[in-house]
């Protein structure tokens, strides 16, 4: 996505200040749910559900009116090629559920199906001419990878213009210190729920459980950065941002998650975050995905890094898990592909 620093006007206005990412440039679309503060007594009803199902279907109409007029500026769709090496059933799942919403959206979509035993020369042959092929707008490499190929490598051999997923050392670099670049799509789905469903951060605390590249790191940065931009683009959000990891302490943990007034758990550790941790009203944006064998059915289900039962009872706030982030995902990959499908970031 576009991203002007850690934030960014939603209006795309001429292709200029895109991240059209946030689309909540003045006189946007409402949030579907209207603005609600932080609870802060014990007397109150069970957190509101952020719906990213129906978020990223709103995403998607806004997109496909961008990609028609992108067809009638330039005479083609934009087009989206993704790369899958190997047989892993999730990455699968993940590539066809992308090429659905370029479908829905009028996004071109390409898959380069790879057998597991490929080089990474071959591969990094393949990423190179799409490259240079003018009519691919967006190139995605589907993680993880063979355990002989380098991801950091792969990654950075994706030219920026084209790095849809952000993952390139230049878009990271531009994004840390607030200049125009693709950023990473979850980050961006995360940020994208917090501003529509209206959830207050300025001066707030917001605490990250998680601090992988690509997830974590991007997320505190959107978190903490400054809302107001010199050159008056929409910024960050302004909240107190702790990240914490695998070596906080447990005690250390729960005494930062108790004063998270927004908590976003990235960790893939079932139940690691319990209602008796929470501070009353808090936001909860649970970005983890982890299958667990259900006890009372014996079938596998997805659930997130927080016990979904007792957080919703103290929650001002939460999302499920499927249906909160994972679709905003996908969402923001498609923003990212109509982004650079404009050709608006000037590297």
């Amino acid at each position: 996505m576009v991203f002007p620093g850690v934030g960014a006007r939603v209006a795309m206005q001429g292709g200029k200040g895109v991240m059209g990412v946030l689309h909540l440039a003045r006189g946007a679309a409402a949030s579907p749910s209207p603005r609600r503060h932080l609870h802060l007594t014990q007397h109150r009803h069970k957190a509101v559900l952020i719906d990213g199902k129906k978020v990223a279907a709103e995403i998607h109409k806004e997109l496909a009116q961008e990609a028609q007029s992108l067809v009638g500026s330039r005479g083609r769709t934009p087009h989206l090629v993704l790369v899958r090496v190997g047989s892993d059933p999730a990455s699968g799942s993940y590539v066809r559920n992308k090429t659905k919403a370029a479908d829905k959206i009028g996004i071109q979509s390409t898959i380069h199906h790879l057998p597991e035993d490929t080089s990474q020369s071959s591969l990094l042959a393949l990423v190179h001419q799409l490259n240079n092929d003018d009519d691919v707008d967006g190139i995605l490499v589907q993680l993880p990878l063979p355990d002989h190929m380098e991801e950091k490598v792969v990654c950075n051999s994706v030219t920026p213009q084209k790095d849809v997923d952000g993952f390139h050392v230049i878009n990271v670099g531009r994004f840390c210190v607030d200049m125009n670049s693709m950023a990473p799509c979850t980050p961006l789905g995360v940020m994208e729920l917090i501003r529509r469903y209206g959830i207050e951060t300025f001066g707030k605390n917001a605490v990250v459980c998680g601090r992988s590249k690509n997830v974590g790191m991007p997320i505190a940065m959107l978190l903490h950065g400054d809302g107001v931009r010199p050159d008056g683009e929409m910024g960050g959000l302004d909240a107190t941002t702790t990240i914490c990891h695998r070596y906080t302490p447990p005690e250390q943990l729960r005494m930062f998650v108790a004063t998270a007034d927004i908590l976003v758990t990235a960790a893939g550790l079932p139940g690691l975050i319990t209602g008796d941790m929470i501070k009353p009203g808090c936001a909860i944006i649970d970005v983890g995905i982890n299958r667990i064998t259900d006890p009372n059915t014996g079938k596998s289900k997805l659930v997130g890094d927080c016990h979904f039962d007792s957080c919703v009872e103290k929650a001002g706030y939460i999302t499920p898990v499927p249906g909160g982030v994972g679709p905003m995902t996908v969402a923001m990959l498609m923003r990212n592909t109509i982004v650079a499908a404009k050709r608006s970031i000037k590297y």
